[in-house]
């Protein structure tokens, strides 16, 4: 069976309030036990106390055989028969001593005997201690004996719940561990269900979210969740696969727009070999007679070089126009400086001074072709913002630690561009028409926000500094790995 989310958080909630309300019910019980329980044995206290102090008195009475102490050993007594009787009343299944109305027949028995005694006094049978020493000395052992056993049953009585209290109270320490036990055993249940069913996919929604940000589109693993988060995952990855097109695309429109910005560069190098050839063709035609071989080797040689020259400029031309997906390897970055050199040498106006400054060893896991997309944006930009002529300089180092990575700068001397529009240039569209700088990306406002995405699919960044009427530099950093 499958539950939305909500239906799994409504459900742990439920389970974690009827277990914990059930674990407290049961403490409560046996806390109330316990505390009933005490009652009685207090109870059973005082009843063996006023037993106790009845025979104390009693004692007292046949020692000096003065009135007043078989008085106060009746008030005990009556006192201890009471105490029975309302234990009888309130606790009786709860007390654990068995024959309490026996017990109460005996405390009567005792009392009955006190009573008679103070008859004798009242009726006058007894005038004074020598009459009773010779008179009721039988009595008095009886009264004795029954004494001596309701004492007996009052320390019973307490001894027998005594223990029951220390039993429970042992009981209620393990039940409370183990109270203890289950309540964080369901905490660390209700967690780890959380987790695997709340947690986990979120954090599995959040690194596609930055797997998104850093220009990664591969699909996130699929969820079995049966909730929202599985739908939201299908979803999720429904987006990446249309961004991942549509990222694609937009790298290839803007690679095209780059192409035709160096359409006229490209024809003009192209019609320069082919002049050569074509120069060097009718030469060889016209020598053709002579004979002189060495001069006809070496125009054909020069031809060759010519053919060799225009099937590397249109073969770069290729590499550049065709859509590829992003497949990084290692490779020299001098390699790639120096390919992208040869397919914007046509557009350097003659007024521009290119300077390359690239050490041979630099070399990383990068795309040729999208670094290659970024340098001639980066150029380009920097040529159209320098219509008076001026210098642009490419210049690339390691970092420090040489594992980390390596930075190269693209800086012109042109025009620069307004502090106002700094912020903006690699924003999707941006354009500085009427600015100090030309329009970004050839007019279309992509080439710049294309660049950075570029860059950021390497693991790199990319940093813009400008001043008005001094220049602008691109700063690119790119991991090694």
């Amino acid at each position: 069976m499958r539950f939305s989310l909500r239906k799994k958080i409504i459900f742990t909630f439920c389970m974690f309030l009827l277990s914990g309300g059930f674990i407290w019910f049961m403490n409560y019980l046996k806390q109330n036990h316990l505390e009933q329980t005490l009652q009685v044995l207090e109870k059973e206290h005082d009843l063996l106390n006023a037993i106790l102090e009845a025979r104390r008195y009693e004692k007292n009475y046949f020692l000096t055989l003065e009135y007043q102490n078989l008085l106060d050993a009746l008030s005990y007594v009556r006192q201890g028969e009471q105490l029975l009787s309302n234990i009888m009343e309130e606790h009786g299944p709860r007390v654990l001593a068995e024959n309490l109305d026996q017990k109460l027949e005996e405390i009567r028995t005792y009392k009955d005997s006190l009573v008679a005694l103070t008859t004798y006094y009242e009726e006058g049978v007894l005038k004074s201690p020598e009459e009773f020493s010779g008179n009721l000395q039988g009595h008095g052992e009886d009264v004795r004996k029954v004494g001596k056993r309701i004492t007996s049953d009052a320390e019973q009585i307490v001894k027998e719940e005594s223990r029951y209290v220390s039993r429970l109270a042992n009981e209620s320490r393990t039940y409370h561990f183990i109270a203890l036990l289950a309540m964080l055993s369901l905490c660390i249940f209700t967690a780890l269900y959380l987790a695997f069913n709340v947690n986990r996919p979120l954090k599995s929604i959040e690194d596609a979210i930055d797997k998104i940000v850093r220009g990664d589109y591969e699909n996130i693993p699929g969820l079995s969740t049966g909730d929202e988060f599985e739908s939201l995952v299908t979803s999720l990855n429904r987006m990446l696969g249309e961004l991942h097109r549509r990222s694609e695309q937009l790298i290839q429109s803007e690679k095209m727009a780059s192409l035709g910005t160096l359409t006229s560069g490209v024809a003009h190098e192209l019609n320069n070999p082919l002049n050569n050839i074509s120069t060097s063709i009718q030469i060889l035609m016209e020598e053709l007679d002579e004979g002189d071989l060495a001069f006809q080797k070496e125009l054909l040689t020069e031809t060759e070089n010519q053919i060799e020259r225009a099937r590397d400029i249109v073969k770069a031309l290729l590499e550049f126009s065709r859509a590829r997906s992003f497949s990084p390897h290692p490779v020299y970055f001098k390699e790639v400086v120096g390919q992208t050199l040869k397919l914007i040498s046509g557009e350097v106006p003659a007024n521009v001074r290119i300077t390359e400054l690239v050490p041979n060893y630099i070399k990383a896991r990068m795309d040729p072709r999208r670094i290659q997309q970024v340098l001639i944006n980066l150029i380009m930009n920097g040529l159209q913002a320098m219509e008076d002529g001026g210098e642009l300089h490419i210049v690339a180092w390691e970092e420090e630690d040489e594992d980390q990575g390596f930075r190269f700068r693209v800086k012109d001397t042109g025009k620069g561009i307004r502090p106002e529009d700094l912020p903006k240039i690699f924003d999707p569209f941006f354009t500085t028409k009427g600015g100090a700088h030309k329009d970004v990306g050839q007019g279309s406002g992509l080439g710049l926000s294309v660049s950075r995405g570029i860059i950021e699919q390497h693991g790199g960044r990319i940093e813009v500094e400008s001043e008005v009427g001094k220049g602008t530099t691109f700063t690119v950093y790119l991991p090694k790995r």
